[in-house]
């Protein structure tokens, strides 16, 4: 069963990453560092402290911006384009090793998982963004925040628990999936907006 366990680190590790990327490397690389566990295939580089740094320092970055309401939202946006490839590179690294018929889809799937997590992130914002008190914003980010650690816990030493959580998950994203589309809308178009002089509440 240790396919089973290593396909689910890499997918469990990419539906984190599309929550919140640098969290979830920087845990991997010190649960890596401090030999809690032996990461498979490439993803026992994150133990350098270069990048376990380089991830420590943009999660405090994402710490702070994150709570700011609509800054969080522009940061989404941006982070579109950086949390889906990663999901589909931690997803990847973590399986190559294995046969091509399932490091292949476990990449692909793991960017669909990557964009779930991180278009479900999004979409919630925005709704925080339109309630007129800023403490739904706090409260989100710090749910969030733990929601990407202890997934990326679990993606290594619980693959059951976490193989579970993704399917729930999965079922819920699909139930969803036309609220968090409109909602990616609008987050789109907001941000769109802030950059063109008007206001983001629209």
């Amino acid at each position: 069963m240790e396919w089973f366990a290593t396909l689910s680190l890499a997918l469990g590790s990419a539906w984190t990453s599309g929550i919140n990327l640098y969290a979830t490397v920087t845990v991997l690389g010190l649960i890596q560092k401090f030999g809690f566990a032996k990461l498979p295939g490439g993803l026992d580089v994150l133990d350098h402290w270069a990048i376990i740094g380089v991830a420590g320092f943009l999660y405090l970055v994402e710490f702070f911006a994150d709570k700011i309401p609509y800054v969080d939202s522009v940061w989404d946006v941006i982070h579109t384009f950086i949390r889906v490839p990663a999901g589909v590179i931690v997803a990847y690294a973590a399986t190559y090793q294995l046969d091509p018929g399932i490091y292949i889809p476990a990449a692909l799937v793991g960017g669909g998982l990557a964009f779930s997590s991180h278009g479900t992130k999004a979409a919630v914002r925005v709704g925080a963004n339109l309630s007129p008190e800023p403490v739904s914003n706090w409260v989100l980010s710090i749910v969030e925040d733990i929601i990407a650690f202890v997934g990326t816990i679990l993606a290594v030493f619980a693959p059951v628990i976490i193989a579970i959580v993704l399917v729930v998950f999965t079922i819920l994203f699909i139930w969803f999936f036309p609220k968090i589309v409109r909602a990616l809308r609008r987050t789109f178009q907001s941000v769109g907006a802030f950059f063109g002089g008007k206001s983001m509440a629209k």
